[in-house]
């Protein structure tokens, strides 16, 4: 296991999701709910935040589609960058789930969490390299203000090597971050280790 990781109420451990709302339980879920469960996610069937969303079960496969097409496409920007991105987005947003999921990806993936630590330090500063760097500016300025950014704010990442395939995965990432950290954040909270039921 990698080093815990702890600042400013965010961590790289694993954490569990608590949904404020009434879950779909499964020996009531009918078998297009069952189905959609199947494919959106391994641990789907297990998990509140899926367990809710299933009550809409066309737009939970639309959503997990999309989430899996942008999260874990083979080509263009490499996935241990896209789940930097998204740390950094879940850390500008306050979404403390989103933020330690994707850290340990991240982790995973790089072999490394020296930049996770940065990101949840000071996402502003964050970035073991000019790539990184590039890579958290730009996913901070898309989220905070996406109306005001500029075709001049692609040049850090340009210069930094990022082609322009991997900008628009950049981009997709960012994005259906704005939702899901959304949808974690107001309809349910993370639960801590020291917080489960034993």
């Amino acid at each position: 296991m990698s080093e815990i990781i702890k600042s400013h109420g965010f961590t790289n451990e694993v954490l569990d999701w608590k949904a404020w709302l009434d879950i779909v339980e499964l020996d009531q879920a009918t078998p297009e709910q069952i189905a959609v469960l199947e494919e959106s996610h391994p641990q789907a069937k297990v998990q509140d935040y899926y367990r809710f969303l299933v009550h809409q079960p066309e737009i939970l496969r639309q959503r997990s589609t999309a989430f899996n097409a942008i999260m874990y496409a083979p080509g263009g920007m490499p996935r241990a960058e896209r789940e930097l991105a998204t740390t950094v987005v879940s850390r500008i947003n306050g979404c403390v789930y989103c933020a330690s999921v994707h850290a340990q990806r991240f982790e995973q993936l790089a072999k490394r969490n020296d930049v996770i630590r940065e990101v949840f330090e000071d996402p502003r500063t964050a970035g073991t390299t000019e790539r990184e760097k590039a890579i958290a500016q730009f996913s901070i300025a898309l989220t905070e203000r996406p109306a005001e950014v500029t075709a001049a704010q692609l040049k850090p990442l340009r210069d930094a090597g990022v082609t322009d395939a991997e900008i628009l995965d950049l981009i997709h990432s960012v994005a259906i971050f704005a939702w899901a950290n959304r949808l974690m954040l107001n309809l349910g909270e993370p639960v801590f280790p020291d917080q489960a039921e034993g």
